[in-house]
């Protein structure tokens, strides 16, 4: 059981996972700042001093703070935009198929009997005629 538990761990797909939580955590703090620290203000300046985080209404005791919603909802756009940009990004860098190159063709076929011969062949194996490219070759 326990050497089934290192495979699973050491498994590539559980080690990119956890590798893009870590940096997905460090990322929200990131944008978590961004918002909070620097376009929330702003957004509040030009709404004429407005602090989002302090926006709530009260209801008998409960407080309910759409202020702090408002700047999660504008935190969750900015989060997903980097990431719509960061996958169109990497969709751009992924090799488009390289062309395939033309195949010299290996057969063709009798001019009278229509069967299937080698493309090197002067005379067809299966009507024995002469084919007209053996007759080039040889002037």
């Amino acid at each position: 059981m326990l050497k089934e538990f290192k495979e699973f761990v050491v498994r590539g797909n559980v080690l990119d996972l956890a590798v893009a939580v870590i940096i997905g955590g460090a990322f929200g703090k990131i944008v978590g700042s961004l918002v909070n620290d620097i376009l929330m203000p702003l957004i509040g300046l030009v709404m004429g001093g407005v602090n989002f985080s302090d926006l709530a209404i009260t209801v008998g005791d409960a407080a309910i703070k759409w202020g702090t919603f408002v700047q999660t909802i504008i935190d969750f756009l900015i989060i997903a935009f980097v990431i719509f940009l960061i996958v169109k990004a990497a969709n751009r860098l992924k090799k488009a198929p390289a062309p395939a190159t033309p195949v010299e063709p290996t057969t063709k076929e009798c001019p009278h009997c229509f069967s299937t011969i080698s493309i090197k062949a002067t005379r067809c194996p299966n009507c024995t005629s002469e084919l007209a490219v053996a007759k080039m070759m040889q002037k």
